[in-house]
């Protein structure tokens, strides 16, 4: 039952406590007052709440977040407007009714998401119908008002806060509680202005990692505010591009949830394969805790396979990649990530492969997405930053070819929750495994069976795209080379898009090359031989990498010359070889078809977790095993452990 004094509240919400309250009738008092300013009773003319914040503690919060200072405004139903200064640089987003707004004036920059626009450029008629819900309480008012039953609620010392006379509460949700507001555990301290119960300061602590404190200054109540107030209000000189509200929309949904999962290391190896489920001639299987997904057949055939079988998993790539880290780029680059990439599509699509665009067709219809999503997401490759080497003759111990990859791009966003190993066995062209993940029908790692392997490395030229995108070129490569010679006559005959590096390994000549490309000019460069980006040739050997990463790789390989085994070539790729991001590592070796792969968990860069160890000859030819574990395709959305 909601104690006295919030009923009191309630019906009164201008009357000041008069008497001392325990912590949990205060508590009760606080929950009511706010819940009327949400959710204001029927008759009731909303109020508008302002405040000024500032972040006075950010331990556990990027070091950009500390000494964060801004403004809020918030009107029931539909109204709010925040501003922040972040780094000395101004951003402000807002809702007006149906429209949401964001502003970056230092970018020169506008949004405003309304609804009535097409969804996508390559579907006009598809027209944009989202209608904004109005702002409502995280939980019906008979669960916020057992609250403050489970919790313990402990009076501090009142204080003064911004001039004003305060009452302190520290709050430790029960388990109970815990669960119903999804929180992971932690002590809440709150002070409230003792004559309205407006806040002053809010703190959490998880007792580990984070401890954070907003202070607010200024918290009040004020007459509701005039329709203008409310609008986005640009300078002379900013851009505004007018959006879809759905675009806008998802984002506020998708971008809390992007630094909030969790991945576990990996265990001990122990080999174990299990059958998770089927579709057609395709299966999933878990092979060494490690997701395996196997695709066979026609384009149609592999994406219908694919969008069923990891469903779950391509819906949340696709939704952090588009409209997470997507719009997100939009702040960075000031301009809409929308229109970006779609005109880059549009320029790309005479080039693309119709086989590649029907199998990203197939994912979306079997996942329930627009076509335009599935190949919107599958651009994203385009922007890859990492190292590869690949070793062979005097430089190994054992005489096989190792060819490592670094991938360094997009680590804590959640695609590490998405990696799957994909063996593709296409009706026309090569086998080959795809070290991946979830909905991508290209490759930037991978290797065939006739022994050709490849990774590449990202560099300059944004905006080149009147060629093939590049992680589809590499899949031509995949489908089509027999040789090395074959590999580099598709990468050369291109077109190709921007400027990128590879590296290219044949296991059965056991050579191989590095390649300098962009849509204009095409370098190789040979073992041992001399480019003015790669400074220290070796014999016997092919170095990718840029800058101190590129003299460490150098100096470790001289310092092992001639010693290499798959265990040594692997720690090839320890930091600082790899990057921060760096959110998967692989060794190929090429002459025996053998791969190890390792994957970025919560804690660990890829380099530093478990790698897995595969051979595509023995996927393609030992049967699988014998019945699905469980009937659910994507009962998991971790590569690491069993469904």
């Amino acid at each position: 039952m909601r104690p006295a004094r919030a009923l009191e509240a309630a019906a009164d919400p201008t009357s000041a406590p008069q008497t001392q309250p325990s912590g949990r009738e205060l508590l009760g008092d606080v929950m009511a007052r706010w819940a009327r300013l949400i959710e204001p009773p029927a008759g009731e003319a909303p109020r508008t709440f302002t405040a000024r914040l500032k972040l006075t503690r950010a331990e556990g919060l990027p070091t950009q977040a500390a000494g964060a200072t801004g403004e809020i405004a918030f009107q029931a139903p539909s109204h709010l407007r925040a501003s922040a200064q972040v780094d000395g640089k101004p951003l402000a987003v807002g809702r007006d009714g149906n429209e949401l707004w964001f502003d970056e004036p230092a970018k020169h920059f506008a949004m405003i998401g309304r609804s009535g626009l097409p969804l996508f450029r390559s579907t006009p008629s598809e027209l944009d119908d989202t209608h904004l819900p109005p702002f409502k309480l995280p939980l019906p008012r008979v669960e916020l008002a057992a609250i403050p039953l489970l919790v313990t609620a402990e009076l501090l010392p009142p204080r003064s806060l911004d001039g004003r006379a305060c009452d302190v509460l520290r709050l430790t949700p029960l388990p109970r509680a815990a669960a119903l507001l999804h929180l992971a555990g932690g002590t809440i301290e709150l002070a409230v202005h003792h004559d309205d119960l407006m806040p002053a300061r809010i703190g959490f602590s998880d007792g580990r990692r984070l401890n954070v404190q907003l202070d607010f200054e200024g918290a009040r109540l004020e007459a509701p505010w005039t329709a203008e107030r409310w609008k986005l209000t640009p300078s002379a000189d900013e851009k505004v591009q007018t959006v879809p509200l759905a675009h806008l929309a998802r984002f506020l949904e998708v971008a809390p949830s992007v630094f909030a999962d969790s991945v576990p290391t990996l265990g001990p190896s122990t080999g174990e394969r299990k059958l998770i489920a089927t579709e057609g001639e395709g299966r999933l299987e878990l092979v060494d805790g490690t997701r395996v997904l196997f695709l066979k057949g026609s384009p149609a055939e592999m994406g219908h396979q694919h969008g069923t079988l990891l469903k779950r998993e391509i819906n949340q790539v696709m939704d952090r990649i588009l409209y997470g880290v997507g719009v997100a780029s939009s702040f960075e680059r000031g301009s809409w990530f929308f229109g970006d990439i779609e005109g880059a599509v549009d320029r790309m699509q005479p080039f693309i492969d119709p086989r590649y665009t029907e199998e990203m067709d197939s994912i979306a219809v079997a996942c329930g997405r627009r076509p335009a999503e599935a190949r919107l997401a599958n651009f994203f490759p385009e922007l890859f930053h990492c190292s590869g080497f690949s070793l062979f003759g005097k430089a190994t111990r054992d005489g096989h070819m190792y060819h490592g990859r670094v991938l360094d791009y997009l680590r804590g966003v959640g695609l590490e929750k998405s990696a799957v190993v994909i063996v593709h066995r296409p009706n026309h062209g090569h086998a080959w495994i795809n070290l991946s993940y979830a909905g991508f029908v290209g490759t930037v790692t991978a290797m065939n069976e006739r022994g050709i392997s490849i990774g590449e490395m990202g560099g300059g030229g944004w905006g080149n795209w009147d060629g093939k995108p590049m992680a589809e070129l590499l899949r031509e490569v995949m489908e089509k080379a027999s040789t090395l010679d074959e590999a580099v006559a598709i990468l050369r005959a291109g077109p190709r898009t921007c400027q990128y590096y590879y590296v290219v390994s044949d296991g059965l000549s056991k050579k191989a090359v590095g390649i300098a490309a962009t849509p204009s000019e095409f370098v190789t460069v040979q073992p041992g031989e001399y480019h003015p980006l790669l400074p220290r040739p070796m014999e016997d050997a092919v170095l990718l990498s840029a800058g101190q990463r590129y003299q460490t790789l150098a100096d470790r390989v001289k310092s092992g010359y001639g010693t290499f085994d798959a265990d040594s070539a692997r720690e090839l790729m320890a930091p600082p070889v790899c990057m921060k991001s760096n959110i998967q590592s692989v060794l190929f070796s090429p002459d025996t078809l053998d791969v190890w792969v390792a994957n970025a968990d919560s804690a660990n860069v890829a380099s530093s977790t478990r790698y897995t160890h595969y051979n595509l000859h023995e996927l393609l030819t030992e049967s699988p095993p014998s019945a699905p574990v469980s009937p659910t395709p994507s009962a998991t959305g971790n590569p690491h452990a069993s469904p």
